[in-house]
């Protein structure tokens, strides 16, 4: 059976179907030839609405408009760590020199990774597991990203009630983390305006650091992971508005989350331009900017900032979550994803990007303002944002309108993203188990309580000891794991080429060769490589001096493990599950459930690949073997190699 598509005005000479009285707007033929016998073709047609129909006839909920899919990519991919993570990672490798390894990973596997996601999405107009009715024997995966979008919600919410406790405690004439004469405070803590002078004592700690660590996480009543105490009510308070927030963002689908993406994905441009506009008229500003900026060429000698440009590009980008093929699902049949992809992963960069000369003013202010190298005060990571530039945001004229507009900013760079994670669950369990979307309303609320009550764990006496190390182990190696398999089930499996014909089929044109060489070879190499380094180099967690202890590090692989584990239980169920002999099995597994009645017929195309590839090498050896005998060489000088 043949399909075809062509516009009504070029069809008119061929069939001329009646058009409904209730047809408003451009329509499409879709033809179909059912038969051919004794040379004449016997075609069916039928009018279908551009954009909208799939080619199993399958209906799904859309995006009300384009703007509200661009805006929930970008929201999710533009998060906390484009704030503090990016910048210091260019200021620490090189400056401007780190832009080097960065856009070169960016550009042969982060954007094709991103493109290769928003166009399995599209196509299959499944989650990140019922897409893999491509390829079924890799459904597995799917579960993975499932399961790591499900952890990474369990302690990334916590930042968020974090950010919201900030806020509250901003809207008043004396920041409560400018003096030393609170009742959190130790006796070590150094009055703000005598930093310079207690600096070099390890002993002290400002009173920023004192009230994220003492009057936040009450960090001093608990003694180590195995002391974690009970919930703190103002905390958990924060976190269930957090909660109550997602689920009334979620629990309609696209249509609500849709509108809620065009205040919390725009917000944080308004706001970083705010503080920009601020931060460089502080005196030493310029002095950040530049350290910022400074080119170091000869870092880039240097395996570090190599891998360190990879990583990022890795986590930036927001690939391997499942959100992309979620949000990508909803799209209708016919968009260009192509676009999309360049324009939100090109986005998401420049971000990264412009936030660090947010960043660096004010980090350039306070080191001269303290009268320290920019070292001492460049940090990354939470102390970044809630003790760094906080303490910052104290020292200046209406601290307190500058510490509400911060903490808005953060709070909005956090939702749209948790709203991505908890959309990637929401909609992989659904479309796999149909029955749940009529009741997508209560589901979403079993999957938003549940978070909540796993993440009161994070907002105990000692839940930063939690938070810590759910952040090392529910989304490292674990989702660098799962990219990879997915790229090799796209590429090697389910084929390059068949993958490219269905991108044509969207949108009109075949991806270049360029992106299918990345798919094919130079992704999963990086990947693979990513994934060896992540287990090469891996550290221990820690907080602080706080050791964490085996019985921890242990929990925390197991975490680990549990998603990537998804990929061989789910193959080994699905081969133990299936019809006929191993080769029969194998043969289903592989081959797109579409496509099942072919494997009866003994058609089955990876195998006839695989066959082509075995006749080459065979006829490349038996040439090579005919070459050594011509040569009349005894069989120890034969060197011609096949």
């Amino acid at each position: 059976m043949i399909k075809g598509r062509l516009p009504v005005g070029q069809m008119s000479s061929v069939v001329a179907p009646a058009k409904p009285a209730n047809t408003m707007g451009p329509k499409e033929v879709e033809l179909i030839l059912v038969k051919e016998q004794n040379g004449v073709q016997f075609t069916n047609s039928t009018l279908v609405s551009p954009g909208q129909t799939h080619p199993s006839g399958e209906e799904r909920e859309t995006w009300g408009k384009k703007i509200d899919f661009l805006l929930s990519v970008i929201g999710f991919a533009v998060d906390l760590a484009n704030v503090w993570r990016f910048p210091y990672l260019c200021y620490k490798n090189g400056g401007g020199a780190f832009l080097v390894p960065y856009l070169f990973f960016m550009v042969i596997a982060g954007m094709p990774l991103f493109y290769m996601e928003l166009a399995l999405g599209q196509y299959n107009r499944e989650g990140a597991a019922g897409v893999w009715k491509i390829c079924p024997i890799f459904k597995g995966v799917g579960f993975t990203v499932i399961l790591i979008s499900l952890y990474v919600g369990f302690y990334y919410n916590v930042i968020i009630a974090w950010a919201l406790f900030y806020l509250f405690s901003s809207f008043t004439g004396d920041l409560p983390w400018v003096h030393c004469n609170n009742t959190w405070n130790s006796p070590n803590c150094s009055n703000l305006w005598t930093f310079n002078s207690t600096s070099n004592n390890t002993h002290t700690a400002t009173p920023a650091a004192e009230y994220f660590e003492r009057g936040v996480l009450h960090l001093q009543d608990s003694e180590g992971i195995d002391d974690l105490g009970p919930p703190r009510w103002q905390l958990t308070s924060c976190l269930a508005v957090v909660i109550v927030v997602l689920y009334f963002s979620l629990w309609k689908g696209v249509k609500t989350s849709g509108k809620v993406v065009w205040i919390t994905a725009t917000m944080p441009y308004v706001v970083l331009t705010v503080l920009l506009l601020r931060g460089v008229t502080l005196p030493g500003a310029m002095d950040g900017i530049k350290a910022y900026l400074s080119v170091d060429f000869l870092r880039l000698c240097e395996a570090q900032v190599w891998i360190d440009a990879a990583t990022q590009i890795c986590f930036s980008l927001g690939v391997g979550f499942g959100v992309l093929i979620a949000f990508s699902s909803y799209n209708k049949f016919s968009n260009n994803c192509y676009r999309d992809a360049i324009i939100t992963s090109s986005i998401n960069s420049l971000t990264s990007f412009f936030s660090g000369f947010v960043i660096f003013s004010f980090l350039g202010y306070m080191s001269q303002k303290h009268n320290v190298a920019l070292d001492e005060v460049a940090t990354d990571g939470p102390g970044l944002v809630f003790i760094i530039y906080p303490e910052a945001i104290a020292t200046l004229p209406g601290s307190s309108v500058w510490a509400v507009i911060f903490f808005i900013m953060l709070l909005t760079l956090g939702i749209d993203s948790a709203m991505g994670g908890m959309e990637s669950v929401i909609t992989g369990l659904i479309d796999e188990f149909k029955f749940l979307h009529k009741h997508r309303e209560l589901f979403t609320l079993f999957i938003v309580v549940s978070t909540f009550l796993i993440s009161l764990f994070c907002v105990t006496n000692g839940g930063i000891y939690v938070f810590t190390l759910l952040d090392k182990f529910a989304a490292g190696t674990s989702i660098l794991f799962g990219v990879l398999i997915e790229a090799i089930g796209i590429a090697w499996f389910y084929g390059v080429d068949r993958f490219s014909d269905d991108i044509r089929e969207m949108i009109g044109h075949r991806p270049g060769l360029y992106w299918r060489l990345c798919w094919k070879f130079v992704s999963p190499c990086f990947l693979l490589f990513m994934v060896v380094v992540s287990f090469a180099r891996f550290d221990p967690p820690n907080y602080g001096t706080y050791v964490f202890p085996l019985w921890a590090n242990v929990i925390g692989w197991c975490l680990a493990v549990s998603s990537m584990t998804m990929v061989p239980v789910y193959a080994i169920y699905k081969l133990c599950t299936l019809p006929g002999r191993f080769c029969d099995r194998l043969a289903y597994a592989i081959t797109p459930e579409t496509e099942h009645h072919l494997v009866e017929g003994g058609e089955i195309r990876q195998f006839t690949e695989l066959q082509v590839i075995k006749g080459v090498v065979e006829f490349g050896v038996g040439t090579a073997a005919s070459l050594n005998r011509a040569s009349g060489l005894p069989p120890r000088k034969r060197r011609v190699r096949a």
